[in-house]
């Protein structure tokens, strides 16, 4: 009869592999007492996600306004990018150990909701630290002087940011694979395909939300007590807009916690060495000894000892199994043993991300700089069109999220028209006539008009670029891992280590550019154009290797995936 400690190993590595077949956390599918036999009601799917649109709102208002903001604490463009290295590190290992102990936690309150309500609640403390981090400056020994007066570095208010945002993006990544596996645990057999839809939309709902927040410059105005000797009208907006998205996430994150109706996972029983060894049972000894022999509490102390020495050591593999340095060492041992043409799609994914990242970190600056001719340490004149240029660049990540929707639903028949390997080289062939398109806005822009305020037909012109970006952002959430789950299909358990690779593909050319796009944009004089046009060049390359070393897949390889942010 198989044990508890057996059948939760078998239910783990299950689990693993479904949380890993498609490249994210959405079809992780397990429950306490393994697959779900009996669908949930709807609206109880519904309700137990709603958490996920919480996460996406605070996520949105990250992307959009922060690059930004640590610019007016005095940090430079050229520095910008550093602080968000901790994106990635955590992505690559935090995320997959909270998968594995959420697994294994045998918390009366469930498996996943504890990891939820602790990540929800280092958001939270996070959002309130970045909002108020120029407060905390002045309190703590930064200048006196009037924020609209003082153009300076404010190192300690610049050290609160950056401690509450590496805070954020641990959080981040402590809450979204719970959340995604929670819903999996909840969803029958029946229900997948729809409960990974309705994950999906409360981001897509998340996402728009705080784009929406992020473009509104009116926030200081309805809350004019937030504004404060060290903290003017964009730190005002930004104080208000982080406000709100903990309020939004608290009632969000209370809802799925009270909806998500978990059974508790039971605590592990070791399996004790008599049980599986008779032969040291006291029974082996009736024939030659007296049960009532002096040797018996001899054999009753080794059999003791056996099983205690025993427990200690699987208590000893499976923390060193759990322990972050083991999950990356799996992951990169795996790359030797990678399906054939595993590592076309990682060298594809990798130059894919080194086109998406420049752009994720320095869209809503390059409005503000290249477009709007602005300055965060200018004139009042120059802040005030670089923040109107900030938040007109949320508005665009508001333009791409709903035509990213849109297209998550139109990738299936592309992919069956043309199949997915030219579906993925046609994504990054726009993304290269995007990002060249960036570059000769500003041209244009500066040759044209060095007008504060900037040009209205560019600004319409940028606001564009932005809106068909959607597209492939839609198709690079998606494609890739619906052709690494089409080449692995027949590797067992090698398709979810093939999907984890995959996941380096992805963070370490993120690692790659928060490194270097600051540093590579102050060698041209600085701006956001050099990197950008590194990225055009990386989604060229992309395109082409695509095209010629992408093993051709059937056309009916693809599989829905949902599409998700950050």
């Amino acid at each position: 009869m198989m044990s508890f400690e057996e059948e939760g190993n078998r239910r783990i590595e299950s689990d693993n592999s479904n949380r890993l077949s498609n490249g994210n956390d959405s079809n992780y599918s397990s429950s306490p007492q393994g697959t779900p036999t009996e669908n949930c009601s709807l609206i109880t799917l519904i309700l137990s996600c709603t958490v996920a649109a919480g996460v996406q709102f605070g996520w949105a208002l990250q992307l959009s306004l922060l690059t930004p903001y640590i610019q007016t604490l005095g940090i430079g463009h050229a520095f910008s990018s550093f602080i968000w290295l901790c994106g990635p590190i955590t992505g690559l290992v935090v995320q997959p150990c909270v998968g594995i102990w959420s697994d294994r936690c045998s918390s009366k309150y469930g498996r996943r909701r504890p990891f939820i309500l602790v990540g929800s609640l280092m958001i939270s403390i996070a959002v309130i630290t970045i909002g108020f981090s120029a407060d905390i400056g002045y309190l703590i020994g930064d200048t006196k002087e009037h924020c609209s007066v003082y153009k300076g570095t404010r190192t300690r208010a610049a050290f609160v940011f950056i401690i509450g945002f590496w805070m954020l993006d641990l959080a981040n990544n402590t809450v979204q694979g719970p959340a995604r596996a929670l819903l999996a645990d909840l969803a029958g057999p029946d229900q997948r395909n729809s409960a990974n839809a309705i994950f999906c939309s409360w981001m897509a709902i998340g996402n728009i939300l705080g784009f929406l927040s992020g473009s509104s410059g009116n926030w200081h105005r309805w809350f004019p007590f937030l504004k404060s000797r060290a903290c003017c009208e964009a730190c005002g907006n930004l104080k208000a807009a982080f406000l709100v998205a903990v309020i939004f996430l608290t009632f969000c994150t209370l809802v799925t916690l009270y909806f998500a109706k978990e059974t508790p996972l039971p605590p592990k029983q070791h399996q004790r060495v008599s049980d599986s060894a008779p032969l040291l049972n006291n029974s082996h000894h009736t024939n030659s000894v007296p049960e009532n022999s002096e040797s018996k509490p001899l054999t009753n102390s080794i059999d003791h000892k056996l099983t205690k020495t025993t427990d200690v050591n699987e208590d000893q593999v499976e923390s060193f199994n759990n322990s972050p340095g083991a999950v990356l060492v799996n992951l990169l041992t795996s790359l030797r043993h990678l399906p054939i043409g595993m590592h076309s799609v990682l060298i594809v994914m990798a130059l894919t991300w080194l086109s998406w990242f420049p752009f994720f970190l320095f869209d809503t600056d390059w409005m503000g700089r290249e477009v709007y001719h602005g300055d965060p340490k200018g004139d009042a004149l120059k802040v005030q069109a670089y923040d109107e240029g900030v938040r007109e660049g949320a508005f665009g990540l508001l333009l791409n999220s709903v035509v990213l929707g849109i297209s998550s639903f139109l990738i299936e028949p592309m992919c069956q028209w043309i199949g997915l390997k030219f579906v993925w080289a046609v994504s990054n062939f726009i993304v290269f006539a995007c990002m060249a398109g960036t570059a000769i806005i500003t041209l244009i822009s500066l040759e044209e008009s060095q007008r504060i305020g900037g040009n209205e037909s560019i600004k319409t012109a940028s606001l564009v670029v932005f809106a068909i970006l959607g597209l492939p952002l839609a198709i690079t959430y998606s494609v890739p891992f619906s052709v690494t789950a089409d080449l692995t299909a027949d590797t067992g358990g090698g398709q979810g280590l093939a999907i984890g690779v995959l996941n380096l593909a992805i963070v370490i050319p993120q690692m790659v550019v928060s490194l270097g796009a600051g540093p590579w944009d102050a060698l041209f004089g600085g701006g956001n154009v050099p990197a950008f046009v590194l990225a055009s060049v990386s989604a060229l390359a992309a395109g082409v290797y695509a095209s010629l070393k992408l093993p051709t897949l059937s056309s009916n390889s693809y599989k829905q995936t949902g599409f998700h942010f950050g």
